[in-house]
């Protein structure tokens, strides 16, 4: 009875699936919205039968999707199917709404990679080569414009300045891709909460911001990166480009944990709401001058327990 229910709800959910896909294909608009809705029908599935029948699904989809949509869609349901099975599975296990999380990040990274994989080896498009020419494109037609006003000299520091930065940008697509990667984990994870809670009658929620707490041992990471950027190493090496990059995700993370924190103390201190909703705000516009300052908040915390530290004193 039990794998006849699985099988019945694997065919519906594999159907809204390919239903959801087709939209997506063929209303270009509708990709932004379609991109978080994906996931929900393999979360759904993974939620009550965890991931080892999901697998089989997921098969099932990637099928479904060469018969009735084409080949080009292959990575959007890849992508899309390790991450729903990762948060479902977690959600089937109990596990807390940011470990879900957690695990729908790393679902959507290995997703990414083999999307990038699959248009390098596959489609034979190489996007880091493509996003060079494009920049040097735009480059060559900014000397050009620049020259025929006779501003050639007075703009080439300029542009040598933009093309640093824009080489430091290329140097930092990973983190890039961990933080899309983040981001939409977050709001799939949120997406399926509202479907679940509405089809069957839960109460998943995201606990509030102020209770986000990272493991300690991201502080090791933080720091251990920090000592190799004192390091002299080759700005073309892979070791170099991997010691940026930790260095920015794990500063990315401190960040996050020090505006925890600051809705943690408002929270604790009965302050006005719109104060930690500031902090952000000033965090985004001016990170020149808060950045750091919420980073070190982060790493104070984590590594001293400081909230642990301000409810104690509070008893």
């Amino acid at each position: 009875m039990n794998q006849s229910k699985q099988i019945t709800d694997g065919a519906l959910l594999i159907g809204v699936f390919i239903v959801l896909l087709l939209i997506a294909m063929f209303v270009p608009a509708a990709i932004l919205v379609a991109i978080f809705l994906l996931p929900v029908p393999f979360i759904l599935y993974a939620s009550r039968y965890d991931w080892k029948p999901s697998l089989l699904m997921f098969a099932v989809a990637i099928l479904f999707t060469l018969l009735f949509a084409t080949y080009l869609s292959l990575p959007i349901t890849i992508l899309v199917g390790i991450a729903g099975i990762m948060i479902g599975s977690a959600i089937h296990h109990g596990l807390s709404p940011y470990e879900t999380w957690g695990r729908g990040a790393i679902g959507f990274i290995a997703g990414l990679v083999l999307v990038f994989l699959f248009t390098q080896f596959i489609l034979q498009v190489n996007l880091v080569s493509a996003l060079n020419e494009m920049f040097d494109e735009s480059m060559e037609m900014s000397q050009d414009i620049m020259g025929k006003f006779g501003l050639a000299n007075q703009a080439e520091d300029q542009l040598a300045l933009i093309q640093e930065q824009m080489s430091m940008v290329m140097d930092l697509i990973p983190v890039g891709l961990a933080f899309v990667a983040i981001a939409l984990a977050f709001i799939t994870q949120w997406v399926s909460y509202k479907v679940m809670n509405r089809l069957e009658n839960k109460q998943l929620k995201f606990p509030p911001f102020r209770s986000l707490r990272f493991p300690a041992a991201i502080i090791w990471v933080y720091f251990v990166a920090l000592l190799f950027t004192f390091v002299d190493l080759d700005p073309n090496g892979v070791f170099y480009l991997a010691v940026v990059n930790i260095m920015s995700l794990a500063g990315l993370i401190m960040t996050i944990q020090g505006l925890s924190f600051i809705f943690f103390y408002t929270n604790h201190k009965k302050w006005p709401k719109a104060i930690p909703v500031i902090s952000v705000i000033l965090t985004l516009l001016l990170p020149f001058l808060f950045l750091y300052f919420v980073r070190i908040l982060g790493i104070i915390d984590i590594g001293f327990g400081l909230r642990d530290r301000i409810a104690q004193s509070k008893k």
